[in-house]
């Protein structure tokens, strides 16, 4: 088996989608993707992210994988949580304090900073819809983060969101609760909350 099969297995394996750092780490050479691309076995999706011809872009996963200390966050994770039926138009992903953004508002990401403190309060794990793992922060953080100063997200959007977490059998209302004195929205989600349960 040439490198060019292993890594179109590596690809495979990997829902389509195959990065520059997976190939190194694999000990393969970085023109073995360029030979991929002039042969038409492998599409540039985006720097340093290859797919296979069949595979539609994972949006998310190119983002993830360009911006890696960003977290899907706001509208984007309530989408991949199941909280909201509206795709976002732009996503959203919260980054570090002191992390440069510039390039984040070149891709027309909506973007927040966390202090240091936060930033990886409620962190997790989640797939896209292209079944690609992503960054994400889970349901309570992202309940609260909507509900912050700031946040821009429409009112409907909030109350959807909280109509459908309240329905969750894995809803953690005491997570939710400490969560939000963190963030300090407290009042704010316990009048959701009394409304609605």
């Amino acid at each position: 088996m040439t490198a060019a099969d292993k890594v179109l297995r590596l690809a495979e394996e990997n829902n389509g989608t195959v990065t520059t750092s997976m190939v190194t780490a694999a000990g393969f050479s970085r023109s073995v993707l360029k030979y991929l691309c002039d042969t038409g076995k492998l599409e540039r999706s985006g720097r340093g992210v290859y797919i296979l011809p069949e595979v539609w872009d994972d949006e998310m996963y190119i983002l993830q994988t360009r911006y890696k200390r960003g977290v899907f966050s706001h509208d984007t994770a309530l989408f991949l949580w199941g909280l909201t039926d509206r795709t976002p138009n732009r996503y959203c992903m919260t980054f570090p304090a002191a992390y440069n953004i510039t390039s984040a508002k070149k891709d027309n990401i909506r973007f927040s900073q966390s202090v240091e403190s936060l930033y990886e309060l409620g962190l997790t794990e989640i797939r896209t819809p292209a079944q690609n793992t992503v960054k994400v922060y889970n349901r309570e953080r992202t309940l609260c983060d909507i509900l912050r100063k700031g946040s821009r997200t429409d009112i409907q959007i909030i109350t959807q969101a909280f109509k459908e977490y309240v329905k969750l059998p894995e809803k953690n209302i005491a997570l939710l609760s400490e969560y939000s004195e963190r963030l300090k929205v407290s009042e704010k989600v316990r009048s959701y909350l009394e409304v609605l349960i």
